[in-house]
């Protein structure tokens, strides 16, 4: 029987935190009670996975990660023949398990896998909805409740690692960006329990940095950045320390890059 859900405005103590910025439950919530599979592109660490995690838990659905690499291939989301004691037996893979239980299955940075494993989601991603298992001579239907979602960040992207267009079109899109100031501010009390004039210093530091972005960096500071520091800062270590290691370290190798990060964190810490 299809599943439907409402949007509830307060957060669940029993789900994941998730601090909403848009209307990205909602159309969450209207895919999964369409049967529509879903796209979402955004920055790392803007908080993809824990908004999938928080959707599934929300839905009351099994969640399925996949996080997506080079030598991915079909047989890995599939399944495959194994041998055991009794001889040779068959094991689903993580998105065969998804459409069997009626699960949603996250695939993590798709464009990170093959483009020949990608196909293997064509039929699912369609109005036919199956599954065809060559192996087995099993063509699965998905039931209503399963859901695939693909995740991935686009500046990654380039002509051997993109999403092919033939793919991309069989998903609705959401973009995931970091968050608005406030919004981020009160994603990180809630995250780690800091107080307002720690997180707003940290939001602010990490403006400071994402405007170094198009110059030094190839990546922004991210909000999951922004939670490791405040975790750290949270458990008593010294803040400029915690920034320096949960921060300045994973932006950056170079040395003059991060010399010149340090004086970011001191300057937004100086008083």
């Amino acid at each position: 029987m299809k599943t439907k859900v409402k949007t509830e405005p307060m957060q669940d103590k029993n789900l994941p935190y998730y601090h909403p910025s848009g209307n990205e439950i909602d159309l969450f919530e209207h895919a999964f009670n369409n049967q529509l599979p879903l796209l979402i592109k955004g920055p790392t660490g803007c908080g993809k996975t824990r908004f999938v995690q928080y959707m599934a838990a929300r839905l009351g659905r099994p969640l399925h990660t996949v996080a997506c690499h080079d030598d991915l291939t079909a047989a890995d989301l599939t399944g495959r023949h194994l041998i055991g004691d009794s001889g040779t037996y068959w094991s689903d893979g993580p998105l065969t398990r998804a459409v069997r239980e009626g699960a949603i299955c996250y695939l993590d940075e798709i464009v990170e896998a093959r483009k020949d494993t990608t196909v293997v989601l064509h039929p699912l991603t369609d109005d036919r909805r199956i599954l065809p298992l060559e192996r087995t001579g099993e063509t699965l239907s998905a039931p209503d409740n399963f859901m695939l979602v693909v995740s991935y960040n686009p500046g990654y992207q380039n002509l051997l690692k993109g999403m092919k267009p033939s793919t991309r079109q069989r998903f609705i899109g959401l973009t995931f960006d970091f968050p608005q100031p406030e919004t981020e501010i009160e994603v990180l009390m809630g995250e780690t329990g800091i107080d307002r004039t720690l997180a707003t210093q940290l939001v602010n530091l990490a403006n400071s940095l994402r405007a170094l972005k198009d110059h030094d960096l190839e990546e922004s500071a991210s909000t999951r950045l922004l939670v490791y520091a405040a975790t750290l800062i949270k458990s008593g270590m010294v803040i400029q320390a915690a920034c320096h290691a949960a921060i300045i370290e994973p932006l950056s190798d170079d040395e003059e890059t991060l010399s010149a990060l340090v004086e970011v964190v001191n300057a937004n810490f100086s008083t």
